[in-house]
């Protein structure tokens, strides 16, 4: 182990001892988020431009003498419940209306409304998006959220988050205490590198850490006060926004090597001082620095790669799924024959997970991680990857066939993806290629050769027009006995005689809020291959065994809270376990350890943040 790894773990290991003794003397009850009186410094129409702790035509009369309100609103005093029966039924007829020009598709036009309500009203913003998380979801998050960043520097009104720029090196220690929170809890960052399936967009890259965390509070009960939104913009290699005299950012090209590294070793510094229990997920970084920076901070840091480790998390609860719907056993899994088309950080994260489950299923050593290895063929760009292969990516190396081997089955170094398939018959075809249509006619006519009872189709790639193919293309070329998941949403589809074509939607978003809700309640220090694994299952066990027969893979987005929940509470269970638990506010980790699995479900609940107005009280500077 380098010096530099010993002081990063020394590091985390003296975090950790801090936090058990600063806990050992809490009191062991929970409270209820969101359930406090608030103190506000701020009132007359401050209060009213201010979305924390607006509240509209919801102030109380009380509140509105307190606030110096009396004459500012409108007499009559409605309930969030009439409120948001207003919002819905203008955002129903603004619609259409909203658009600027006919290229403004009807889902940018719903961001556009949902943005505004949510620069004047956090609370009811997250009270709308909650009660109607199935329809709104795909609009502050994939697959509109990649509109949103490619349009950003158009659609900028209100900053939202901070920036951290090549420009400020030497100044984010200071730069971090001017965000106005004393508290933050989770912060998504991103470089905008590699933005969804859409390339380097530079700073527009900043629209999705707001919508991932948007999921986070919706999700997962985070306080929305106690959220970070960051960019890190260390230049762009878009050649469009180099010569965009709009473009927000910084007009010269990537920072590389060494320089990079210290830009985001200075600005994880910078705000794990200012709040040590923070925990940063890393989001839509290209590969070459995903995998890097994943390694250089899991150990000192609470941190963790959504590309890399959520993906692959969302990806094998739903290769455990298929396994359930042939009606066999989870532990039948290491038995699959997985062809995996792209190896970028998503690829190789679901590969490494991939293995990793088969491997611990198989007994946790040598001979299982060999064997894991074997049930996956990987094809990139360049067709499929063997040990011929000059100038491998260190990272997909451990999965590249050997050469012999491949003869074998006919095939060489470079083989095509319709080649690899119609030798290896494989039980899943999984895209993670970022190439929309890449599982052709021809490639899902091979996949009729699979010696599988019911073959998997997983076109995981984002946003819409990236995904590997169409669940009505699969189906119509496959028939019925498939299961078919993707990353972007797909309408099931109607086989006639009364048969559905079940599209399950493997959005990362099942996983990463439970994740990061689990990592904050739990106190541990770092972010363990355990947890996500833990993760991973709670996800695979959540549906009926009724529901995976019928091809139901995934849940509805409308049980999402619930499902965080659960997943919320396996992550601290194994945090429990693996005695890296040192707990939250009042729940010590004594107090972890006692707790049954109802009362741990109990305790994530009461610690989920809802969207409910507080009774607010003021007080002078």
């Amino acid at each position: 182990m380098g010096i530099g790894n010993k002081l990063r773990l020394t590091s985390a290991l003296s975090r950790m001892l801090h936090r058990r003794i600063l806990y050992s003397s809490a009191r062991s009850f929970t409270t209820t988020e969101g359930h406090r009186p608030t103190i506000v410094h701020k009132r007359s129409l401050d209060i009213l431009h201010d979305p924390w702790f607006n509240k509209g035509t919801a102030f109380t009369m009380t509140e509105r003498d307190r606030l110096d309100l009396r004459g500012l609103l409108p007499p009559n005093v409605m309930d969030s419940e009439q409120q948001i029966q207003r919002f819905m039924t203008d955002l129903k007829r603004l619609e259409e209306q909203a658009r600027d020009g006919p290229s403004d598709p009807n889902a940018l036009a719903k961001w556009r409304i949902l943005n505004r309500l949510h620069d004047r009203n956090e609370t009811m913003y997250y009270k709308v998006l909650i009660a109607n998380i199935e329809e709104y979801a795909p609009i502050v998050y994939t697959p509109t959220v990649g509109l949103v960043c490619q349009n950003y520097s158009g659609l900028f009104r209100r900053p939202r988050g901070m920036y951290f720029s090549a420009e400020d090196r030497g100044e984010m220690m200071s730069m971090v205490y001017n965000w106005p929170a004393e508290q933050v809890d989770m912060i998504v960052v991103t470089d905008g590198s590699r933005i969804l399936g859409l390339g380097d967009l530079g700073i527009h890259g900043i629209g999705i850490s707001v919508g991932k965390l948007d999921l986070y509070v919706a999700a997962a009960g985070i306080n929305p006060q106690r959220v970070l939104p960051v960019m890190i913009d260390v230049g762009t290699n878009n050649e469009k926004l180099l010569n965009n005299p709009m473009y927000l950012g910084l007009q010269q090209h990537r920072l590389e090597n060494d320089e990079y590294i210290e830009v985001i070793d200075e600005f994880m510094e910078a705000v794990f001082t200012r709040w040590p229990h923070v925990i940063v997920q890393f989001e839509d970084f290209q590969s070459k620095w995903a995998f890097k920076l994943l390694q250089r901070y899991r150990n000192s840091y609470r941190m963790f790669n959504d590309d890399v480790q959520g993906t692959a998390g969302v990806a094998i609860a739903g290769l455990l799924g298929a396994v359930r719907a042939q009606g066999r056993p989870m532990i039948d899994f290491p038995k699959m024959k997985i062809v995996v088309a792209g190896a970028g950080s998503a690829g190789i994260g679901v590969l490494n997970a991939a293995r990793k489950t088969m491997a611990r299923m198989l007994g946790n050593n040598e001979t299982a991680f060999d064997s894991a290895q074997s049930q996956f063929w990987v094809v990139d760009a360049k067709g499929l990857i063997t040990e011929g292969r000059e100038d491998i990516d260190p990272e997909a190396l451990p999965f590249a066939r050997k050469l012999k081997e491949m003869e074998r089955q006919g095939l060489k170094e470079g083989a095509s993806l319709v080649e690899v398939v119609r030798e290896v018959k494989p039980d899943v075809l999984l895209g993670l290629s970022a190439v929309g249509g890449l599982f052709s006619k021809e490639v899902l006519e091979a996949m009729k050769g699979s010696t599988s009872t019911r073959p998997a189709i997983f076109a995981m790639s984002n946003p819409t027009k990236n995904a590997e193919c169409t669940a009505q293309e699969a189906f119509s070329i496959l028939g019925d006995n498939i299961i078919f998941a993707s990353g972007s949403p797909f309408k099931n589809v109607d086989l006639g005689n009364g048969h559905v074509g079940h599209c399950n939607q493997g959005n990362n978003m099942y996983l990463f809020p439970g994740i990061g809700l689990g990592i904050l309640l739990s106190g541990t220090p770092i972010v363990s291959d355990g947890m996500l694994q833990a993760a991973a299952e709670c996800l695979a066990a959540y549906m009926s065994e009724e529901e995976v027969l019928k091809g139901i893979i995934y849940p509805p987005i409308s049980r999402i809270r619930n499902i965080t929940k659960r997943i919320a509470a396996a992550v601290i269970k194994e945090a429990v376990e693996e005695d890296l638990a040192c707990g939250y506010r009042e729940m010590d980790a004594r107090e972890l350890h006692k707790l049954n699995e109802e009362e741990l479900m109990q305790y994530v609940e009461n610690n989920m943040w809802s969207p409910e107005y507080p009774t607010l009280v003021y007080k002078d500077d």
